[in-house]
């Protein structure tokens, strides 16, 4: 595999890495704002009756909050699996370019052998 290539396979797998990350970030920090200001009991006026655990605790929120917050987190962990997948790649190709070990020592051991 080309140089380029590889730098190009390895732009990738940080940047799906490095993405996911912050959408796990945020979804956790979404998470941590809906247990502080979300009501602990249904409120049907307002439409607050779809149950989210938070940490052990239970919060009510309206069904368009519960799925946007499924959305961000799951597609944050699907971008992140994906970083995961290119990075293995990545270093399993750069692992090969790499000089077999054994073989460096057998260069120098036939030259010092002249």
């Amino acid at each position: 595999m080309k140089a380029a290539r590889l730098a190009t396979l390895k732009f990738f797998a940080l940047l799906f890495l490095l993405v996911g990350l912050a959408g796990l970030i945020t979804s956790a920090a979404i998470s941590t704002h809906y247990l502080e200001v979300m009501p602990r009991l249904p409120e049907p006026d307002a439409l607050r009756v779809v149950p989210r655990s938070i940490h052990g605790v239970t919060v009510y929120q309206t069904a368009h909050e519960d799925r946007v917050l499924s959305i961000w987190e799951f597609s944050s962990v699907g971008v992140f699996l994906v970083g995961l997948v290119v990075s293995g790649v990545y270093l399993e190709k750069w692992g090969s370019m790499q000089v077999p070990w054994g073989e460096e020592e057998e260069g120098k051991l036939a030259e010092n052998l002249r």
